[in-house]
């Protein structure tokens, strides 16, 4: 292999594993050129690229929403407009409804709120770290109906639209097109995206505008402006069969309800400026076109790496150069996560300091060095972690590192998402039925018994690529609750080291360009917390940051493990030190609670600890949590701290804290 065939596949293949060894053979062919495909046009495009000015920093209107809007006036004070002043001028403006207040409607200031989700976490209707999809967009019951009211030039008329993947049933439709209507200075249409949504309002009775008259006769649309090179990937079916890599400009026939970073989009058939493929085309800044009939236009071109350049009016799409792979086709270097493997001794997490991260793993360092700064009025749980050591030595043994060698050059493992989510829970239950290291396990259980008396820990993971530069891992990895007995201990531990494998932590890494075969994980043994009340804060206010030393608290009854899991909202607080003030965002809406059961599991009870006034935090017990939590970011550099916490009989325990990471 030459030097330059070396390169291309370096640039093609990039560090992820993409390619097996038998593509190297056709690698050069990429370097030819191809003639620029035209657009044939019949009339002009509406693009949605967003320039400089569609959010404003300085709103027209200072209100986060209205409740009615009684003029066009009134519109346009909170619609964001891109292009403005041109033909192709889309103004549009989200919506909240609100199905548990009597369908109450929030016209969205969207020149100050780019998503649905920023506005429903900056007035708390949600509390941070809740999941914003399900809820929304999939749950027949939701609580919340969101979508986007539009002006429709072509057609002169205002409409209302849901996301294209959302499952909303046709009660969803009805009520929405009623509220919509009632607070509205006139009609509104319903315009569908998709085919099931048309399906659903066909027979409602209500004004409806269809895609089709928006884009009779348009053979090119560009959603959004931009040029990208990658390689050419037609998706007639999106299942979980289908890989889509980041380097690829993907070809479209159906909109999917979700779909991971990519260089560049074409969809085939007709779709709305407001679509959320759309949005996110624009958050990653990538080029986002609609080509009639693409799939079948450019079927020779599949799998191959090309040029698109989308304009206002037309297009080119061109076979890459060598210049334009090595200019713009190159994945970022791998990260390979710092790690020593030197070190065998079990420690407690006393002897620990921040430093000892790249041995015990970041849970257990910075728990140690908590510890040592001894930070007033708070406990951290006794413990002692198994540093890498011994999961090296375990996968070494068992010859575990053999099989994730080979992933890279199994094409079906790299290129098939179903078959890959398969291998990976057969390698899980593998790592869970090997042998484990005998002097080890001794060991384990000797310090279970000397230093914690041997009563329930928690047995916690924590690897070396968490917490690393703009990735934090926090949710991928297992913990395994209250366990009791010697045997259940070293299965734990096992199950721990195995979830470094789970399917979603496996994609994350990747799309982060974390080395797979650079990864290791610890284990951290911690006496559990039988918590009255619970909950994790941050450092920092989340919606506002120049808010210097605030705290953000999400507080529950009972344990915190599943803390925006519960029924119902969290407690949620915000200590200002400018204004030494508790805000409550949110009263507590739980209806259960996690407690220790008689043998020790984490079981759902409805017992609340709220008081009357469905308070969970006292004014005492949030300005203490609010002071504990700026001790600990000062022990960390003055870095921002995600912090989980419990209060049993009046004192607070802290069970972790990690870098806060907001890639938002």
């Amino acid at each position: 292999m030459n030097a330059v065939t070396a390169q291309l596949i370096k640039i093609l293949c990039g560090n992820r594993g993409l390619c097996g060894r038998s593509v190297a053979a056709g690698i050069l062919v990429l370097a030819a050129t191809f003639a620029p495909a035209s657009a044939q046009m019949s009339r002009k495009p509406s693009p949605m690229h967003q320039p400089a000015g569609a959010m404003d920093k300085r709103p027209d209107s200072k209100k986060n929403s209205l409740l009615s809007i009684a003029s066009r006036e009134e519109f346009d004070s909170i619609a964001r407009v891109y292009h403005q002043n041109t033909p192709y001028a889309l103004p549009h403006a989200m919506f909240v409804i609100d199905r548990r207040a009597k369908n109450k409607v929030y016209f969205v200031n969207s020149q100050r709120f780019k998503f649905h989700k920023d506005f429903l976490l900056a007035t708390y209707l949600v509390p941070r770290g809740a999941d914003v999809f399900k809820p929304i967009y999939i749950d027949d019951d939701r609580r919340f109906i969101v979508g986007t009211i539009a002006w429709q030039k072509p057609v002169e008329k205002f409409t209302w639209e849901l996301w294209e993947g959302d499952l909303a049933p046709v009660e969803i439709i009805k009520t929405a097109n009623e509220a919509i209507n009632a607070h509205f200075f006139e009609k509104v249409a319903y315009k569908p995206n998709s085919i099931r949504q048309e399906d659903a309002s066909e027979n409602l009775g209500i004004a409806r505008i269809l895609q089709d008259e928006l884009n009779k006769n348009q053979e090119y649309l560009a959603l959004n402006t931009g040029s990208a090179v990658g390689r050419i990937h037609i998706i007639d079916k999106m299942d979980d069969t289908v890989e889509i890599g980041d380097n690829e400009i993907i070809v479209l026939k159906e909109l999917p309800q979700s779909l991971p970073p990519v260089r560049g989009i074409i969809v085939a058939k007709p779709s709305s400026p407001l679509s959320h493929i759309n949005i996110l085309a624009k958050g990653w800044n990538v080029p986002n076109v609609y080509i009639k009939d693409a799939d079948k236009l450019f079927r020779e071109y599949d799998t191959y790496v090309y040029k698109l350049e989308a304009k206002m009016t037309d297009y080119k799409l061109v076979r890459a150069s060598q210049d334009d792979l090595k200019a713009a086709y190159i994945s970022p270097d791998q990260q390979i996560p710092p790690v020593n493997l030197a070190v065998k001794k079990l420690a407690g997490l006393a002897e620990m300091r921040k430093k000892d991260s790249v041995i015990y793993g970041s849970k257990a360092a910075n728990q140690g060095e908590i510890i040592r700064s001894r930070v007033a009025g708070i406990t951290v749980p006794d413990g002692f972690s198994v540093p890498y050591y011994w999961y090296d030595k375990f996968m070494k043994d068992n010859r575990f590192n053999e099989r994730i060698a080979e992933w890279n050059d199994d094409l079906e493992f790299v290129h098939n998402p179903r078959v890959r989510r398969q291998k990976l829970e057969q390698f899980r239950n593998d790592i869970q039925k090997a042998p484990f290291d005998a002097s080890l396990r001794a060991r384990v259980i000797r310090q279970w018994r000397t230093q914690l008396a041997g009563r329930p820990v928690f047995v916690r993971s924590s690897s070396n690529s968490e917490d690393l530069p703009n990735f934090s891992g926090a949710g991928l990895y297992s913990s395994v609750p209250n366990v009791r007995e010697a045997d259940k201990l070293i299965e734990a531990i096992k199950k721990v080291w195995g979830s470094l494998w789970k399917f979603e932590a496996y994609e994350a890494r990747v799309r982060n360009y974390i080395s797979q075969k650079d990864v290791y994980m610890s284990a951290l043994v911690q006496l559990g917390v039988d918590m009255q009340k619970g909950g994790v804060m941050i450092t920092k206010d989340p919606f506002d940051k120049d808010s210097d030393d605030s705290v953000y608290i999400s507080a529950v009854c009972g344990h915190n493990s599943k803390v925006v899991d519960n029924s119902g909202l969290p407690e949620q607080i915000l200590f200002n030190p400018k204004s030494n003030s508790v805000v409550v965002m949110t009263l507590s809406q739980q209806e259960n609670a996690l407690a220790f059961d008689d043998n020790g599991d984490l079981k759902e009870t409805t017992d609340k600890c709220a008081n009357a006034q469905r308070r969970v935090l006292s004014d005492l017990q949030a300005r203490a949590l609010a002071k504990t939590a700026i001790r600990i970011r000062s022990i960390f550099g003055s870095k921002e701290q995600d912090i989980e916490w419990g209060i049993m009989n009046g004192r607070i325990y802290i069970v972790q804290a990690r870098p806060y990471i907001d890639k938002n």
